[in-house]
C-alpha cells in the first residue's frame, strides 16, 4: 500500500475560542491558510504522548479510508495568547511553543448520538469498530462518542486516548501487549450496528503494511518521542553506569518500536476480531 501523504504545516494566527469539553483545553484557532482548526496543544496535561496517539491513530484511520478530518501540524507562538485574560490559556500557549497538532474544524457539526431512526451503515460501523480495536481506542463510548455528524456523514475525531499501551513504561519489552483482544470493545458506541466485523477485517487488514506504518511514524516530531522520561521505558536510552539518567532514545528507535507493535497487532487481529464478535453476541 502506498504511504499516506505528509501532513501540512500551518502557523496559528488567531486564537478563536477554547473548547472546554475535555480536560486538555483544545481550541479553535485560525491559521495562515485562512483555515480554522481544532488544536491539541503539546503543553496540555496529557503531554506529547497524547499527540503521538492522535497523529498515529488518525493517520491509520485515514489510510484505512475512514472519515477522519485532515490532520495538520500547527506552529504556535506564545504571543498568540497575549490578548487572553485567562491565565490558564496563556500558560498553555507558552508551554506549547513550537509544533502542535490539529484537525480540520467542521463548522456546524453535531455530536453523534445513536438513533434507531437513523441507523449507521453496518459496513461503516464494523470498520470503525475494527479500527478502534486495532488502535485500542477506549474513548468511543455512548457517553463520549467522539464522532461528529457533518454534512450527513459521520466523522471520527479525538484519538488521543488510543495506543494507551505507550503509557506503560516497559511496553516495548512486552511483545504480548500487541496480542491483547481489547475487551473494552464491549463499550463501543457502534458495536450494536457492527454486523460485518469479519468482512471489515478482510477488507481493512490488507490496507496496512510496514511501509505505510513507517511512513506514518516518520511524521511524529522527535521532541514528542523524547518527552517525559519514565523508569523502565525502553523507548529511551538505559541509565549508564554511575547513575546518571539517560537521555531520550534515538527517535528512529522509538518510531521502530511503534511500527513493530502495530505490525504485531495486525498479525494478531484475529484475537480482537473474535473478541468484538463475542461482545456483540452478548448484546442480544
Amino acid at each position: 500500500m502506498p504511504p499516506p501523504p505528509p501532513l501540512r504545516t500551518v502557523t496559528a494566527t488567531r486564537y478563536v475560542e477554547p473548547l472546554r469539553e475535555g480536560g486538555s483545553l483544545p481550541a479553535i484557532v485560525e491559521a495562515d491558510d485562512d483555515g480554522l482548526y481544532v488544536v491539541k496543544f503539546r503543553g496540555a496535561g496529557q503531554g506529547p504522548r497524547a499527540l503521538v496517539a492522535e497523529l498515529v491513530a488518525g493517520e491509520v484511520g485515514r489510510a484505512l479510508g475512514l472519515p477522519v478530518p485532515e490532520l495538520v501540524f500547527v506552529q504556535v507562538d506564545p504571543a498568540l495568547g497575549r490578548n487572553e485574560r485567562d491565565g490558564e490559556i496563556q500558560a498553555l500557549l507558552q508551554a506549547s511553543e513550537g509544533i502542535n497538532l490539529a484537525l480540520d474544524y467542521l463548522p456546524g457539526s453535531l455530536t453523534f448520538r445513536p438513533d434507531p431512526r437513523r441507523p449507521t451503515d453496518p459496513a461503516l460501523a464494523s470498520a470503525v469498530v475494527w479500527f478502534d480495536a486495532y488502535v485500542t481506542n477506549v474513548d468511543r463510548t455512548p457517553r463520549n462518542t467522539n464522532i461528529l455528524r457533518w454534512h450527513r456523514r459521520l466523522w471520527l475525531i479525538d484519538h488521543g486516548a488510543a495506543l494507551y499501551f505507550h503509557h506503560r513504561p516497559d511496553w516495548a519489552a512486552v511483545p504480548d501487549l500487541a496480542r491483547t483482544p481489547f475487551a473494552r470493545v464491549k463499550d463501543h458506541v457502534l458495536l450494536p450496528e457492527a454486523t460485518a466485523i469479519p468482512a471489515a477485517d478482510a477488507a481493512l487488514r490488507p490496507r496496512l503494511d510496514a511501509r505505510a506504518l513507517a511512513a506514518i511514524l516518520a511524521q511524529v516530531p522527535d521532541a514528542w518521542l523524547g518527552a517525559r522520561p519514565e523508569a523502565g521505558d525502553l523507548t529511551r536510552t538505559p541509565e549508564p553506569a554511575g547513575g546518571t539518567p539517560g537521555g531520550p532514545a534515538a527517535p528512529d528507535a522509538a518510531r521502530a518500536a511503534y511500527v513493530d507493535y502495530l505490525l504485531r497487532r495486525l498479525d494478531a487481529a484475529d484475537r480482537f476480531v473474535e473478541e468484538a464478535a463475542r461482545a456483540r453476541a452478548a448484546l442480544s
